[in-house]
């Protein structure tokens, strides 16, 4: 049975994790909310690229073509990734910068049609209300310090929730559960709504809190990966010279990789000298072809000089843990209803998020009130022992 000093501590626990998370939780839900639907809202304001209606059966064009044509679009720039997504079929995105050693953030998007290799759109990926959304909601404009601050309230969060629990159980074996006496007063009744929607909302809430820990962890698992599983891949080429030129065939490349993993389809390349590759290889990522497995990534090195298969190995848990981790989040598995149920849960979680805060503002003014109360009793009782001529004896 849960004593009353635990219930005590619990209480401070779940009162101070909330009060110190709740307004960057606050964030996190509402700019959440129109990312769960960035896709149609894109589609929306008609910043949703899309290939051209052609027969089902109409060849693709050379990924060696399209590169020309990126170049040609971008003269004095460099490819650096290519980018296939099954949410734009017949596309395939370049993203080109000054350099390979730019700036990460630092990039140029180019849409080709990989049928006919025209160049389709040119969109500013850095501007517009999905672009501010998507920032505050991942770092605050903050970077990476900002990103691993959000974590951190992300931890403070699943303490919040873990803590609730905990004080849940003893509060309900006096009341029915999911009970609100919506007959006493406000405070009451919000009480009982913030209690029933945090029950309610648990699982959720958690699977998101954690997935969000998990996502603002990225540089470093990827990191890890780099200086780990990566650099053990392209070990043997560790004393050879960078690669500049003569470069293989980009196309062979990918053919090559969908022969290594034929259930598979590439998901994106990064070019020798980016971050996701050696000085020597293309990385060709490969995805599965169902719901999960298209998360999962299986890079397949390629000798950009002989466009031999060098190595290819699944990727280590911590990064798959990753890759299942940003999907979830936003509910992108199951279509639009998954999305639509994690819209209710969204909101409900902003619910229970400023029911606290209510309840926090509303029990301080209880307090004040009742010491406000208690210290005019106590005047007027001295008021009334004084006019009697008594003697008053200070404490």
């Amino acid at each position: 049975m849960t004593s009353v000093k635990s219930v005590k501590g619990w209480f401070q626990v779940h009162k101070w994790t909330s009060l110190i998370c709740t307004i960057f939780l606050l964030l996190l839900c509402l700019t959440g909310l129109p990312l769960i639907f960035h896709e149609e809202i894109d589609h929306l304001l008609g910043k949703e690229p899309a290939a051209p209606e052609m027969p089902a059966n109409t060849p693709k064009a050379s990924l060696d073509k399209i590169i020309e044509q990126g170049y040609l679009q971008r003269p004095g720039e460099v490819v650096r990734y290519v980018f296939w997504s099954d949410e734009h079929p017949n596309l395939v995105m370049l993203s080109m910068a000054d350099s390979m050693n730019a700036a990460p953030e630092v990039s140029n998007l180019v849409v080709l049609d990989e049928r006919t290799a025209k160049v389709l759109d040119e969109p500013e990926n850095q501007e517009g209300f999905m672009y501010i959304m998507y920032k505050l909601h991942v770092d605050m404009f903050a970077g990476i310090p900002g990103k691993l601050f959000l974590g951190l309230m992300g931890l403070l969060f699943i303490t919040a929730i873990i803590s609730g629990i905990m004080l849940y159980g003893p509060i309900m074996r006096k009341f029915d559960f999911g009970m609100v006496r919506t007959e006493k007063s406000s405070r009451l009744k919000w009480l009982d709504m913030h209690n029933l929607l945090g029950i309610v909302t648990l699982a959720w809430a958690t699977v998101v809190g954690l997935t969000g820990v998990i996502n603002t962890m990225s540089e470093t698992v990827i990191a890890a990966w780099r200086f780990g599983q990566l650099a053990e891949m392209v070990a043997p080429y560790k004393d050879k010279p960078a690669i500049t030129s003569k470069f293989s065939s980009l196309e062979d490349a990918v053919q090559t990789a969908k022969k290594a993993a034929p259930h598979m389809t590439p998901s994106v390349l990064a070019y020798p000298g980016t971050l996701f590759s050696s000085k020597h290889h293309y990385a060709v990522f490969m995805r599965g072809n169902t719901p999960l497995t298209s998360k999962l990534i299986l890079p397949a090195l390629i000798d950009a000089q002989t466009g031999k298969l060098t190595d290819l190995r699944p990727m280590p848990w911590f990064v798959n843990t990753l890759f299942i981790s940003q999907p979830l989040h936003f509910g992108d598995y199951g279509g639009l209803p998954l999305k639509i149920i994690w819209t209710i849960f969204d909101i409900a979680t902003i619910v229970v998020l400023i029911s606290g805060l209510y309840l926090w503002i509303a029990r301080r003014k209880a307090m004040k009130a009742q010491i406000a109360r208690l210290e005019n009793m106590e005047s007027v009782a001295l008021e009334a022992i004084t006019e009697k001529g008594e003697v008053v004896y200070e404490k």
